[in-house]
């Protein structure tokens, strides 16, 4: 099993065992009785083509959100890794949400840019991708999966969410009239569930191109969609995404320091990453102004990475998702097989 792509499938913010790949994995072992031998080169922050980043950092700590390697790196990376591709399974998949990217998602003026991007970023690129990995793995069934919509209905409304969107998702525009916080809120959440359709919609039409392209009647290209019910979104009530942690000890230290100390994500990885996070963006010798914002602006996305990103459920989700469509899957070979 060769798991390709970006955080969703990395599995942002979870330990190794939690991860939706890793239930994955173990499924198919107590369901075929083999012993499954992975390969990750998914890490947060992949995009699909280079054009989409803009940096060149890159770093051996996969939960850091940074756009190298490419998904086309990871697929050379992990053809140098195999003396017979042909033995390669199965391939688990996610990509384009970073080359679509987060901020511009939510900052989208409506749905139409919206889904502009999503055309742009989510159609022909990931058909160009799919088409190497087909070919390069010629006995793999690649499972490429969805997204889901990031803020919705049943968000909570609060102070803290509001202060998280102004501070991270609002963008304000010289050329623009300022708007409200109920007006952001509101926009967030339009653009979320337009992604969420239009990011559905061009993934499915992109794997359903690539295997009439690719003329193979067991059409080994598989869209996986997530069912998201709007109670599942960030800072719902039944989420499956990494939010603020809400502790009574780290509301208190927001309380009494006045807003100042910022409430950390709730993920398992947190730790580990804000290390790394910190070593990356270090401050540099005789940086400008210019230069110091924009390192501290990627040192406060770097330190959120996770949040919302599917937690312990999240995953869950995804792995059940993956798993009901590898068993309908093997049930269609069983029953075409001579």
């Amino acid at each position: 099993m060769l798991v390709l792509g970006d955080s969703i499938l990395w599995g942002q913010g979870l330990k190794t065992e939690r991860k939706a790949w890793y239930l994955v994995k173990l499924w198919l072992e107590k369901n075929t009785g083999r012993k499954v031998i992975e390969r990750i080169e998914a890490h947060s922050g992949a995009v699909i083509e280079r054009a989409s980043a803009t940096d060149s950092l890159t770093s051996d700590n996969r939960e850091v959100n940074l756009a190298l390697p490419t998904l086309h790196d990871e697929l050379d990376n992990a053809l140098k890794q195999y003396d017979d591709p042909t033995q390669v399974n199965l391939i688990l998949l996610s990509g384009c949400g970073n080359d679509v990217g987060l901020l511009n998602l939510l900052n989208a003026d409506n749905r139409t840019e919206v889904d502009k991007m999503t055309q742009s970023k989510c159609g022909k690129p990931v058909e160009n991708l799919l088409q190497r990995v087909l070919t390069s793995f010629p006995n793999a069934y690649v499972v490429v999966t969805g997204y889901y919509p990031f803020f919705s209905e049943s968000t909570r409304n609060d102070f803290i969410v509001r202060a998280l969107a102004k501070k991270f998702f609002r963008t304000q525009r010289d050329s623009a009239p300022r708007i409200s916080n109920k007006q952001v809120f509101e926009l967030l959440k339009i653009n979320s569930r337009q992604w969420y359709e239009s990011s559905n919609s061009r993934l499915s039409e992109a794997v359903s191109n690539i295997n009439v392209a690719a003329g193979d009647s067991r059409s080994r290209a598989i869209f996986v969609k997530i069912d998201f019910p709007t109670d599942y979104s960030f800072a719902a009530p039944k989420t499956r995404l990494w939010e603020l942690d809400r502790s009574p000890f780290r509301m208190l230290l927001l309380v009494l320091s006045f807003g100042r100390v910022l409430l950390p994500s709730n993920d398992q990885m947190r730790s580990e990453r804000i290390a790394t996070c910190s070593e990356i963006y270090k401050p540099q010798a005789n940086e400008t102004s210019e230069q110091k914002n924009k390192r501290k602006a990627n040192k406060l996305l770097c330190r959120y990475a996770a949040l919302g990103h599917p937690n312990t459920k999240g995953a869950v989700l995804y792995a059940e998702a993956i798993t009901s469509v590898l068993k309908s899957t093997s049930r269609a070979a069983a029953s075409t097989a001579p």
